[in-house]
């Protein structure tokens, strides 16, 4: 009779080990919950803007109800990936996702749009924190971050596909584009629900392999002490240490959406950039944002992610100062590129951290409560964006507060988290 770890050496010998097909589809799914619903606006927001005479504090708003229902739905989320498994979880919430988009731009009103707005976010959340929570159960702590770095890369795919096909809808569709550009997206979430639903599994025992990358400790640990975990939910809510990366989580939250939703608009409305040059460099940000997630997961996996975090929140911070003092082109592309070297690099991060302090069962409900206050500053941002920009009659001196809030609140933060936090001490 074959012991239980036969199946995973004749895997890792002969065939690829099926963790790698569950990555690609996390990245597939983020991709669609969070790239395209939620970055895909960005792209649409000047043609949408002027279609349905929209005022900034309205960009904003219709961004903050994205965001809210994202918020809403955080914690249940991971609490129903915990106890039904995250597969259906996610098939669900991607179903929501492309129905958001397809009546954002069905009915060509603001109060359909926020609708819409909101059913994207709900889904992006029902979708989105399973997923990445499930990188848990299929690789151990000496590969976590690495494989968090990996899924979050699904957002910089969405940057690549948006950045030049929705000024293509726009030219070919004129007036109408910014809702087939809605429509197009749909029809991609939908494709990758199909492939969620059929191939997606909730843990490696399903197919008779253990974790990659899993340590010695973690494969001799009590079956008995883990299905206890599982139920011990106070251990998550009662932890200081998620509540400090709960605040931390915030400040990331509320200063990259301010500078993601307002990217192309500031551009074309402010940079003299048009259409197309704008779409061109935020492909261009979605190409090389594709290593952030792998670079910090990797930082973090070797020199803790406290670590990781400090240099993350310092550049981002300088990213999105420099986009709001300058409006040269040096200024402009290096702020570009400041940000993609980090871009996804914070919820990467964060997922890692639920696994190495919670483990793998209850990872879901740590990051969807996490999740939940990073969602209170993703919210507010937008809405304070669009005022302000409205207010100065420019959007300059949101990013400056969006960069004050990532070095105070993000950084200063980092800096209070215990030292070694995450750092995974290799075997052999």
């Amino acid at each position: 009779m074959q012991s239980n770890d036969q199946p995973q050496r004749a895997g890792a010998e002969g065939r690829l080990h099926y963790g790698f097909v569950v990555l690609g589809l996390v990245i597939l799914v983020v991709f669609s919950a969070l790239g395209l619903a939620r970055f895909g606006y960005t792209s649409i927001l000047p043609a949408m803007q002027e279609a349905l005479k929209l005022s900034n504090t309205q960009t904003g708003v219709l961004q903050s109800w994205n965001l809210v229902g994202y918020l809403v739905t955080v914690v249940f989320s991971g609490i129903l990936a915990a106890r039904f498994g995250p597969r259906v979880v996610i098939a669900v919430g991607l179903l929501v996702v492309a129905a958001g988009m397809g009546l954002t731009g069905l009915i060509p009103t603001f109060g359909a749009a926020c609708a819409g707005r909101f059913l994207a976010g709900v889904g992006g959340a029902s979708s989105n924190v399973p997923a990445m929570a499930l990188l848990s159960s299929w690789f151990g702590a000496r590969r976590r971050g690495l494989a968090a770095g990996a899924g979050v890369g699904g957002s910089s795919v969405a940057l690549i596909v948006t950045g030049p096909l929705i000024p293509a809808i726009l030219q070919r569709y004129g007036a109408d584009g910014w809702r087939v550009s809605w429509y197009a997206l749909a029809a991609l979430t939908l494709l990758v629900f199909v492939a969620a639903a059929l191939f997606l599994r909730n843990r490696p025992a399903e197919k008779g392999l253990r974790p990659i990358g899993e340590s010695e400790a973690e494969r001799n640990s009590s079956p008995a002490a883990v299905a206890a975990s599982a139920l011990d939910w106070g251990s998550v809510y009662r932890s200081g240490q998620l509540w400090k990366l709960a605040g931390i989580y915030f400040g990331f939250g509320f200063s990259y959406i301010i500078y993601s939703t307002f990217f192309v608009r500031y551009l074309t409305g402010e940079a003299g950039f048009s259409r197309a040059g704008a779409g061109a460099l935020w492909m261009q940000v979605g190409m090389v944002s594709m290593v952030s997630g792998f670079l910090w997961g990797s930082v973090s996996d070797r020199w803790g992610r406290r670590m990781a975090l400090l240099w993350v929140f310092g550049l981002q911070g300088a990213s999105f100062l420099l986009f709001g003092l300058s409006r040269e082109g040096w200024g402009v592309y290096l702020s570009a590129g400041l940000f993609s070297l980090t871009a996804w690099s914070v919820p990467a991060l964060m997922a890692a951290l639920c696994g190495d302090l919670f483990g793998a069962r209850l990872a879901p409900a740590a990051l969807g409560l996490m999740t939940l206050v990073f969602g209170l500053g993703q919210a507010l941002g937008p809405y304070l964006a669009g005022v302000i920009a409205d207010a100065t009659h420019s959007f300059a001196p949101a990013f400056l507060l969006a960069g004050a809030v990532a070095l105070l609140v993000g950084g200063g933060g980092s800096l209070m988290l215990q030292r070694g936090l995450g750092r995974v001490k290799v075997e052999g």
